[in-house]
């Protein structure tokens, strides 16, 4: 069997060897209808109203919505008699089951508190959100922060370049040969598209290399097309960061205050060339008028009236909400908490591997009040990724991924944010943002007691014969799948197992359980990824998904699956089960 493009690409003929199955419901589904309908043939709404509170552990459900689910499946698989039904049969009651949509796997709405800082979340981040391809040639575009933002991403990188006769903005990747695109282009775009999968806020981080005749134009651009939808504080200095609720349908702007000249420096995110790119370089060229920030212009204003609120009178400054900043002094005294005020921290992976390492506490302590932005190093140039949860262990909010980057760690930075009905704010651990009795926090390297236990089964799958293109099939290239299941998280919760593989078949059946014990809970990410064995060649990869364990929901629950590039394969699906014991 070869892959092309994503699908099976069958060759030769079709052979007696090969079964295609129509799996049975597996025995613990038999036994939960026999159970539950109490041997009969058919499962009434309040049956199956005590399947969900007693299996599925669903606490808010109501016998109403027993019937809901009765009506749906009936009118989906009994055309002619769904007037007359109000009942499953087995059959029905295994469609249910299967059906992501009635009985998906994890909590489906917004369901955390929102109205704490914006300090307390991990946030959706894209890196170099407008690139199509790799870091050094790829064409510069609007479509990807379209794509970006249907997805739930809710912070997005800029950079901003004047274009050769320095009276535009262009977005490009500098000291690279990345064809550009037009700022405004890319801020119609993020305008329309902002709020397609979120109404929380939309953070642009501005990688400014602009002049300041230039930072007033891209203030002009970004008052005209955001118009009321833009934010910015009335008091011009924030002691403690907006929550995501005070700003829905908000853009937060966050970059530097541009004061000084345009210097560059050695750690500044840069390209393959070691060059400066901005947010992470040194600050920017400013005029009398924008080279201040909100405390010094309020002083000097005598305090905001109303006329000055106005967004017409906003000037550059007055539009950056979050102002950032480097490690260009040094990590700790980057990492010093300013009790004056509030501020974004970026650093390099490297950069922020060191901080961990030498630093550790005061990096948790740092990002229980301030945003910490870490992004990709610039050997990355085929825009890879790094594991995202060295950073989400200690607390970094903006864990920044190329999102045209396909791989494992972008597939574990998709479910994570799957978490909290997919709004792209995830509210970090109380106990990430608090300090022990003894003062002390928290220590993702720490050896910590077991929380819980997950027990996981895979019973089966299918899908694939109507997902993937079908031709003809010879003995020895037919599926033979297996799954992988594991836990990413805190090093003592890492763990991947495999269920034995099922030969011959394009619906396999494995029923069996895994065990996972974790420390770390609340940070862990359940792992699940199909293959075909194809000895000797490499097996062939055949759908995936993360899920975050805090959010995953018990019993007995239908599971989709996604290709490589995080896309929905439509059909193709698993029944598993999940325990906490």
């Amino acid at each position: 069997m070869k892959r092309e493009m994503g699908r099976y690409k069958m060759s030769l003929c079709f052979s007696d060897k090969m079964r295609i199955n129509r799996g049975a419901p597996p025995p613990d589904v038999v036994a939960a209808f026999v159970e539950y309908t109490e041997g009969g043939n058919h499962m009434t709404a309040e049956q199956l109203y005590r399947f969900l509170v007693q299996v599925q552990k669903e606490t808010e459900v109501l016998v109403s919505d027993a019937e809901k689910i009765i009506e749906r499946i009936t009118s989906a698989t009994h055309h002619i008699t769904k007037f007359l039904r109000h009942t499953l049969n087995l059959d029905d009651f295994f469609s249910f089951l299967f059906s992501d949509d009635l009985n998906h796997p994890i909590v489906s709405k917004v369901h955390q508190d929102m109205a704490s800082p914006l300090s307390h979340y991990f946030i959706y981040t894209s890196h170099n959100s407008y690139l199509t391809g790799n870091q050094i040639n790829s064409e510069c575009s609007d479509v990807p922060l379209i794509k970006a933002l249907k997805r739930g991403v809710r912070a997005l990188e800029l950079d901003l370049w004047p274009n050769s006769t320095k009276d535009d903005i262009l977005v490009l990747h500098g000291w690279a040969w990345t064809p550009p695109v037009e700022l405004i282009k890319c801020l119609r775009s993020i305008k329309d598209h902002a709020f397609s999968a979120s109404a929380y806020p939309v953070i642009l981080t501005l990688e400014d290399h602009l002049t300041p005749h230039l930072q007033a134009k891209a203030a002009e651009m970004m008052k005209e097309t955001f118009m009321d939808m833009v934010y910015f504080s009335e008091s011009g200095d924030l002691r403690e960061f907006p929550s995501p609720e005070d700003l829905k349908y908000k853009v937060v702007i966050s970059t530097k205050f541009p004061k000084g000249n345009l210097n560059k420096e050695k750690d500044s995110e840069s390209d393959v060339s070691g060059k400066a790119s901005s947010d992470d370089s040194a600050d920017q060229v400013g005029d009398e008028k924008t080279e201040k920030g909100p405390s010094e212009a309020k002083n000097e204003e005598g305090g905001f009236d109303q006329e000055s609120r106005n967004l017409d009178l906003l000037t550059y400054s007055r539009l950056i909400l979050i102002p950032s900043g480097n490690a260009r002094k040094g990590l700790k005294e980057a990492l010093t908490i300013d009790n004056g005020g509030i501020r974004r921290l970026s650093l390099r992976e490297q950069k922020f591997k060191k901080a961990t390492e030498m630093y550790g506490t005061e990096v948790i302590e740092f990002t229980q009040k301030n945003l910490l932005r870490i992004y990709p190093k610039a050997t990355r140039v085929t825009s890879s990724n790094y594991k995202p949860f060295s950073g989400w262990m200690y607390g970094a909010q903006m864990v920044a991924c190329n999102m045209q980057g396909y791989g494992r760690a972008l597939w574990m930075m998709h479910g994570m944010f799957r978490g909290n009905g997919g709004c792209g704010y995830v509210k970090k651990p109380d106990f990430m943002m608090n300090k022990a009795q003894n003062g002390e926090v928290f220590d993702p390297k720490a050896k910590l007691p077991l929380k819980t236990t997950l027990r996981v089964k895979v019973y089966m799958g299918k899908g694939w014969d109507s997902c993937f293109q079908r031709a003809c099939f010879n003995a020895w290239s037919s599926p033979n799948f297996y799954t992988r299941v594991g836990i990413t998280g805190v090093r003592a919760d890492k763990v991947m197992k495999k269920t034995k593989k099922e030969e011959n078949t394009w619906e396999p059946f494995w029923d069996e359980e895994f065990e996972f014990q974790l420390t770390v809970p609340e940070l862990a990410l359940l792992r699940v990824e199909v293959h075909d064995y194809n000895m000797p060649e490499k097996d062939d990869f055949s759908g995936q998904t993360c899920l975050p364990v805090s959010e995953l929901r018990q019993g007995i629950r239908s599971v989709p699956l996604y290709d490589r590039k995080g896309e929905r394969l439509v059909a193709v699906t698993l029944l598993m089960r999940f325990q906490f014991v």
